[in-house]
């Protein structure tokens, strides 16, 4: 259990069905919020073993928390589906005060499922191929686009509301591999920034989290640990862990930053130390 600042709040979490989005999820369920959490199928969960199904991450973060935690799935590259989703919570739970934006991944056109996690191959800005290119951009941004329409409207009519991208720093600097998904967050950074000067007047506030190398089932499955920095404290010289997102999400989610919008707030312990 937790504080109870997000208390009688509705949150969706996209991509929440394991990693990072499922710890965030489980943060703001803790802090008293009525959450949603989300996966692409009933069994995302399953790709790096985290959960059987989707409702188990559902009830097990419901007994964790004590909240009241509900379980969607849908592709949130279908308008229609997203709409519907978006709908189906505002119908069955009520009006979304919170959205978290974490679906994503570095995951190519073959899913998790494939080689090395899901990395595509070839995977620069002139090598990957364009199945993959699009799967990038489309799991990235228009994952993050839609969802963000589908609840604006309504956060405007209520005048009211949180919207929280999950970036990352790969979006804030130049890199010669994984090239599209630094695009793609980059492009995440910017539409969030654009949204937030959309939605200013009806005091909605929009900003996004960009995390560092977070430390995760499926990051873990995809390349090598420094042992030096797979510690959990003791110095910032070190990989973070989905607590380390998630405390900040809930704190932009919650009363304290009222007046904070068009962020874009690195977590990487100071391993980015130059202006966004």
């Amino acid at each position: 259990m937790g504080n109870d600042a997000l208390q009688g709040r509705i949150a969706w979490v996209t991509g929440s069905s394991r990693g990072m989005g499922r710890v965030i999820a489980r943060h703001l369920a803790a802090q008293g919020a009525r959450v949603v959490v989300h996966g692409t199928t009933p069994t995302s969960s399953r790709a790096f073993g985290e959960a059987d199904s989707l409702d188990e991450v559902a009830r097990l973060m419901a007994k964790e928390t004590g909240a009241d935690v509900r379980a969607v799935h849908g592709d949130l590259t279908d308008d229609a589906r997203v709409a519907e989703l978006a709908e189906g919570i505002e119908r069955d739970v009520g009006p979304i005060d919170v959205l978290v934006n974490c679906a994503g991944g570095d995951i190519g056109a073959g899913g998790t499922t494939g080689s090395g996690g899901g990395k595509p191959a070839g995977n620069d800005a002139v090598n990957i191929s364009v199945a993959d290119l699009r799967a990038v951009l489309d799991r990235n941004l228009l994952a993050c686009i839609l969802p963000c329409r589908a609840v604006a409207r309504a956060m405007m009519a209520r005048r009211s509301g949180r919207i929280i991208n999950i970036g990352s720093i790969a979006g804030l600097a130049g890199r010669a591999t994984e090239a599209i998904y630094c695009t793609a967050k980059a492009a995440v950074h910017e539409y969030s920034r654009c949204l937030a000067a959309l939605l200013r007047p009806y005091d909605v506030c929009v900003n996004v989290v960009a995390p560092g190398e977070t430390v995760t089932p499926r990051f873990a499955a995809t390349r090598s640990l420094d042992a030096a920095r797979d510690v959990k404290s003791g110095t910032l010289l070190r990989y973070g862990w989905p607590d380390d997102i998630a405390g900040v999400v809930s704190f932009l989610a919650g009363p304290a930053s009222s007046y904070v919008t068009g962020q874009v707030l690195r977590v990487d312990g100071g391993g980015q130390l130059w202006p966004a």
